[in-house]
């Protein structure tokens, strides 16, 4: 099986070089001179250090002959470019199944990627194609150094999980599959907004007990907002919905998490998004949670009070304290 991977940062390399030790991969990369350096390296220095590529992954910056050579498509774009790989899929004609590896809202719809490929690929059209996500607790860095990750495989077709789900499983990695694709896309993408949090209340020095409490919390407010959309509930108890989020809210090398702590230290919202050199998808993740939360009336403190932090000039101190001096709930 041959397999195209879409987006050369962190995440998408690394999987490609994952898949690439026992499958043919092309990874496809929109910047010409990134992937010039990476063809005469072998490896992705900008995100990855001198990792070296297998030697069944290609690369190729045209994306029709890239997308069109291959059995199924790993979309690794951030989720604010996601529509458009879907709309210039439509425009060449290409058929073959998409998994995506993304996590985020898009902003402005306020729709989760599940929800964007079904506007583009609607099955009333009888455009019916096997389609997915890949989700769970996975560092780039990790996976690459091959240190042990497991991920959660949800699609809308049984055969294709099965299909695919054992390109992914071997040496250091363990997949899962399911098929609450909405389940795993909330749990994958709310995550990062609870990070925040979690990185503001460290850098403001709130210790251990404040953080166990923001994710438990933070667990219940995904939960909230998965369950209203038709996600199952036993989804936020697996891999993408308390083990991503635990990971996010406590990993060394969660840029989500650094984004809270560079907040909690006076730094501006856009003085960290220009300094940090990797997608931060919580940051516009919890405006568009925030106001399709108020929409449809969904309890979601932390994520309205990060909301205030990042784009309403709320002081971090003080969100994190009001959060503490709500009143009193039924847990």
């Amino acid at each position: 099986m041959k397999v195209c991977v879409l987006g050369a940062g962190a995440w998408g390399t690394s999987l490609a070089i994952h898949l690439a030790r026992n499958t043919s991969v092309t990874l496809w990369a929109r910047d010409a001179s990134h992937l010039s350096g990476m063809k005469k390296s072998r490896s992705n220095p900008k995100y990855l250090g001198d990792f070296k590529f297998p030697d069944l992954l290609s690369l190729n910056d045209n994306f029709k002959d890239a997308v069109l050579n291959c059995d199924f498509i790993l979309s690794a774009i951030p989720t604010a470019g996601f529509r458009n790989v879907l709309k210039n899929l439509k425009n060449i004609g290409s058929d073959s199944p998409i998994l995506w590896a993304n996590k985020g809202l898009e902003v402005s719809s306020a729709k989760l990627p599940f929800e964007v490929i079904n506007d583009e690929f609607p099955s009333s059209k009888n455009d019916f194609r096997s389609w997915g996500v890949l989700s769970g607790p996975s560092f780039a860095a990790e996976l690459i150094r091959g240190l042990p990750t497991a991920v959660t495989i949800a699609t809308n077709d049984g055969e294709f999980s099965k299909k695919i789900a054992p390109l992914f499983h071997h040496n250091n990695m363990r997949s899962y599959i399911s098929s609450d694709i909405a389940g795993v896309c909330v749990g994958g993408a709310l995550k990062n907004v609870i990070a925040i949090a979690a990185g503001i209340s460290d850098g403001m020095g709130f210790g251990n007990n404040a953080r166990a409490a923001l994710i438990t919390r933070g667990l219940s407010e995904i939960k909230r907002f998965g369950l209203k959309i038709g996600s199952k509930p036993e989804t936020f108890t697996g891999l993408s919905g308390m083990g991503d989020l635990v990971l996010t809210c406590t990993g060394e090398y969660s840029r989500n998490r650094e984004v809270g702590l560079r907040l909690a230290k006076g730094e501006s919202l856009k003085s960290i998004l220009d300094g940090l050199g990797h997608v931060a998808e919580g940051v516009y993740t919890a405006k568009e949670v925030s106001k399709r939360a108020s929409l449809h009336n969904i309890d979601m403190p932390i994520t309205h009070e990060i909301n205030n932090v990042l784009f309403q000039e709320k002081p971090a101190k003080e969100a994190v304290l009001d959060l503490i001096q709500r009143p009193i709930t039924q847990e």
